[in-house]
C-alpha cells in the first residue's frame, strides 16, 4: 500500500468530538496555530519579543528623556528619581539608550533573516529541483562557506566597510542563508516527487513557476521556523560586533557596544551600564529560540501532542 503524505495546505481532521462524533474538518495551518497557542513557553517568548518591540520603538515616543543628549554634569548617575536606570560615563541616559539599543538590535536581527531565508530558499529550491551535478555543485558552495566563521567574515567586513543598521543587515543576512539551504533544499527534494509537482509538470508548468506557486508554499513551514533563528543568530552577532567595538556607533546605538562601555565601568560599581542591557540580550534571544522551537512543533505534524 502506497505511504500517504500531507501536507500543512491540505485538510485535516481535528480530534473527534465527545460521543465518537468526528469534528469538521480544520487546515493544517488551523491546527498548528492551534498547537502553537497551547504551548506556554511559545507564548511566554511571544510575549516578550512583543514587549521589545513596544519597548524599543513606542518607547521612545512616550518616554521624556528618550532623546540622546548628552550632560557631563548629570554622568554615572544611580538609578533614581529622572533616570530610572541611571545614566552612563558622558550623562546618556541609560534607559534611552537600551530603547534606541534594542531598535537597532532587532531592525538588523529580522532584517538580515529576511535577507537570508530569502536567498536560502531560493538557492535551496532551485538546488532541489534540478538536481544532478548542479545540486551537487551548490551543495559544496554552501559547504566551503559553511567552513568559513561566521563571525570572523562579518568582523572583517564590518571594519573595511564600516557599520550600519543596513551593512549589517546586508553583511549578516549575507551569511546566514546557507542553513536555510540545506533545510530547504531538503523539503524540496521531498515535495518534487509528490502527485501535485508531477500534475503540475504535465500541465507545462516552468521551473520556476513549481518553484513559486507548489515547492516553496508547501516548505513555508521550515522557512518560517528558520527566520526566528536566524533572528535570534543576527542579534547576537550585533551584540558581538558591538561589544568587540567594530558595531554601531553614536548617534546609532546597539546592546552590544553599550555593554562593552558599561564593562569598563563595572569594577567602580556601576551595574545599572552592565546587568539591564545584557538581561535585554538574553531575554530576546531567550524568546526567539523559543519561538523557534514552539513552531517546529507545531508545524511539524509527527511532533504534535495528541
Amino acid at each position: 500500500m502506497a505511504q500517504v503524505t500531507t501536507s500543512l495546505t491540505e485538510l485535516d481532521i481535528s480530534r473527534p468530538a465527545e460521543g465518537g462524533e468526528v469534528g469538521p474538518l480544520q487546515s493544517g495551518w488551523r491546527l498548528a496555530l492551534r498547537e502553537f497557542a497551547q504551548n506556554k513557553l511559545a507564548v511566554i517568548g511571544l510575549t516578550i519579543l512583543a514587549f521589545f518591540v513596544l519597548f524599543c520603538f513606542a518607547g521612545p515616543l512616550v518616554y521624556h528623556g528618550a532623546v540622546l543628549s548628552t550632560n557631563l554634569g548629570s554622568s554615572d548617575l544611580s538609578p533614581g528619581t529622572g533616570h530610572p536606570f541611571g545614566t552612563d560615563d558622558v550623562g546618556f541616559d541609560e534607559l534611552a539608550l537600551l530603547m534606541w539599543g534594542g531598535r537597532a538590535a532587532l531592525e538588523v536581527g529580522f532584517f538580515a533573516a529576511i535577507i537570508g531565508i530569502g536567498i536560502g530558499a531560493l538557492w535551496g529550491a532551485v538546488s532541489g529541483l534540478v538536481g544532478g551535478f548542479a545540486d551537487a555543485f551548490m551543495m559544496r558552495v554552501v559547504d566551503v562557506f559553511l567552513s568559513i566563521p561566521f563571525l570572523f567574515i562579518v568582523l572583517v567586513v564590518a571594519v573595511k566597510y564600516g557599520a550600519s543598521v543596513l551593512g549589517l543587515s546586508l553583511i549578516i543576512g549575507g551569511f546566514t542563508w546557507l542553513v536555510p539551504a540545506r533545510l530547504v533544499r531538503g523539503e524540496v527534494l521531498s515535495l518534487r516527487t509528490r502527485d501535485f509537482v508531477a500534475a503540475a509538470r504535465a500541465a507545462g508548468s516552468t521551473p520556476w513557476r513549481l518553484i513559486r506557486k507548489h515547492l516553496l508554499p508547501n516548505a513555508l513551514g521550515v522557512m518560517i521556523v528558520n527566520v526566528t533563528f536566524n533572528v535570534a543568530d543576527a542579534i547576537l552577532a550585533v551584540a558581538a560586533l558591538g561589544y568587540l567595538g567594530y558595531g554601531l556607533h553614536y548617534p546609532t546605538q546597539d546592546w552590544g557596544d553599550m555593554l562593552s562601555s558599561g564593562i569598563q565601568d563595572l569594577q567602580n560599581g556601576y551595574w545599572w551600564l552592565v546587568y539591564p542591557v545584557g538581561a535585554c540580550i538574553v531575554l530576546v534571544v531567550m524568546a526567539a529560540n523559543l519561538v523557534g522551537d514552539a513552531l517546529r512543533d507545531a508545524l511539524d505534524v509527527r511532533l504534535r501532542r495528541r
